[in-house]
């Protein structure tokens, strides 16, 4: 977890980069930028109030990671803190080089060496890069001597910060320690952030097993389960609440513990291990057989494990608990399925 109360900025940079593609060219200052306390306050704000997530990522790079251009150029502000100017122009020309896909909009790109943080309990300093790329129309209001006057101006939301991260000068030999925030990757172009201008792996700590654990509890109570044994959408559903009801009740994750509690069968157990098997090699990842299970990666995986049948176009059952109390069956009159639900009070 970071703690963002006594972090100070001791040094900024700022360059305005634009899409290479797009021949928008790149425009760089020829010095850092001086601040007063109070425009510093405000900046900080913006930079850090959104990085909430316990999610860290690695730098890497397929072959070496002194390879990676922004392990490179921060590896150089933390060791010569003189170099700070100089990498941040390097920062800013990597990222102009990579900005080509034609969606990508300019932006300011903000190079901050950042002191006094405290991640997972460690205190350390970071280099910061942030990015803003939507503009938003502000309304100015001025009194005057009998009425008032209205004028309008663009500029940036300091609520709304558009891409950023935080690379924390601890965990080097495995790429540092990476924060990331990107409110704007819902389209394939946004990626460039992560991928080619980042070039970041998820970190192997317990929020990444607990997410890729879950992960793969989903694919295959909806993928796998039901090609290879007689389950219907009831049965389903209730094998997801299960495995998110194991996560949220115990504090370690043991693969014999819960296949035992949610999967039960043997044979289910038996393809559950050969699925993991499969996915973990097709997604290039390992999922340990013991770990310690992450509450806030729990609590962000659960909003993806829809416990719902689907009926045609009509209904839609949320399905929360006992499984026994929903039946399945055909109506002969009809031509048609039906499921009974049992309970005792409408609500």
């Amino acid at each position: 977890m970071l703690y963002t109360e006594e972090i100070s900025m001791d040094a900024l940079a700022l360059h305005k980069v634009g899409n290479k593609s797009q021949e928008e060219d790149i425009r760089l200052s020829t010095a850092p930028v001086h601040v007063d306390e109070a425009v510093q306050s405000l900046l900080l704000q913006y930079f850090l109030s959104p990085f909430k997530s316990e999610e860290y990522f690695n730098l890497t790079h397929e072959s070496d990671v002194n390879l990676n251009e922004i392990y490179r150029y921060v590896s150089q502000i933390f060791d010569h803190r003189e170099s700070f100017f100089e990498q941040s122009v390097h920062i800013a020309r990597h990222l102009h080089e990579v900005s080509t896909h034609p969606k990508i909009k300019s932006g300011e790109l903000y190079v901050v060496h950042l002191l006094n943080c405290v991640v997972d309990g460690e205190e350390t300093d970071a280099v910061g890069l942030f990015k803003s790329e939507s503009k938003e129309t502000f309304l100015k209001v001025f009194p005057t001597s009998d009425s008032f006057e209205i004028e309008y101006e663009d500029g940036i939301n300091i609520n709304k910060l558009d891409k950023g991260c935080l690379i924390f000068n601890t965990e080097r030999e495995n790429g540092y320690l990476v924060s990331v925030v990107d409110n704007l990757r819902q389209s394939g172009e946004a990626m460039y952030w992560r991928d080619n201008f980042l070039n970041i792996a998820q970190r192997r700590d317990n929020f990444h097993q607990t997410e890729q654990c879950l992960d793969l509890c989903r694919h295959f109570v909806t993928e796998r389960l039901p090609e290879n044994f007689n389950v219907d959408k009831a049965d389903q559903a209730d094998m997801l609440n299960r495995s998110v009801r194991f996560f949220k009740e115990n504090s370690d994750f043991s693969l014999d513990d819960f296949t035992g509690q949610v999967m039960q069968q043997p044979d289910v157990i038996q393809s559950f291990r050969e699925y993991k098997d499969q996915y973990e090699e097709e997604r290039n990842v390992a999922i340990d057989e013991q770990f310690e299970i992450s509450s806030p990666a729990v609590k962000k995986q659960a909003k993806v494990f829809k416990s719902v049948i689907k009926l045609d176009k009509n209904f839609h059952i949320y399905v929360h608990g006992n499984r026994q109390l929903i039946e399945k069956g055909y109506d002969d009159d009809r031509d048609m399925n039906y499921y009974k639900i049992y309970f005792k009070d409408e609500q």
